[in-house]
């Protein structure tokens, strides 16, 4: 019966997330009341607060339930553990594979770029969003200048500057990509943009 209870409980917070995911898509993170979502699911206003304490702790959750799953594949990839520019590879190919390949994570991603209000209510979220920039900049900074001393390679500018342009390039391919209705394919323009860019940076190209 506990057990019972337990999936009941497990299967409730998903039906939740999922709603908040479709109701945030349709109207803005901003606009959407947890009672829509608690409509949307088929539950109660009260099952949202007794398994989120508020809009932006249901937003995070639904957040989570896409990105740390990519986490986890990049920290479990054991081929880039000791290959500092291939774990760049890997989890910026991570991204695009799953919003290509993954409808929730595509959903997900352009509610994140395209769906969010940063007003009072939400800071959390903005919150949220910086931390995440700086955790994959400080991934980044760290893995260019390992590699950079392991190809005996003297980066054309600081590791942290060139982690910046990285950034940039796969933040705005993703967002065009979304925003354009998908008329490329942002894994295969990823790749190549990404070695033309490594290659800039003075590492030999992949394979080479």
């Amino acid at each position: 019966m506990v057990r019972r209870t337990k999936e009941e409980a497990d299967a409730t917070r998903q039906a939740l997330l999922d709603a908040a995911e479709h109701v945030f898509y349709e109207k803005g993170v901003g606009r959407a009341s947890l009672a829509e979502i608690a409509q949307a699911a088929g539950a109660t206003r009260g099952a949202i607060y007794w398994h989120f304490r508020d809009k932006v702790d249901l937003f995070n959750a639904m957040m989570d339930r896409v990105t740390l799953p990519l986490e986890a594949a990049y920290d479990a990839d054991e081929a880039a553990r000791g290959d500092p520019l291939q774990r760049v590879r890997v989890a910026v190919c991570a991204v695009f594979s799953a919003v290509v390949g993954d409808t929730h994570a595509r959903r997900v991603f352009e509610i994140a770029m395209y769906r969010v209000e940063y007003v009072a209510e939400l800071n959390g979220v903005r919150e949220r969003h910086q931390a995440a920039m700086q955790r994959c900049h400080a991934m980044l900074t760290r893995d260019l200048a390992l590699a950079a001393r392991q190809a005996r390679v003297a980066l054309p500018m600081p590791a942290a500057e060139a982690a910046l342009g990285l950034q940039a390039l796969f933040d705005g391919l993703l967002q065009g990509w979304i925003l354009t209705g998908a008329p490329f394919d942002p894994l295969a323009v990823g790749r190549r943009t990404m070695d033309v860019y490594l290659s800039g940076l003075g590492f030999a190209p992949q394979g080479a």
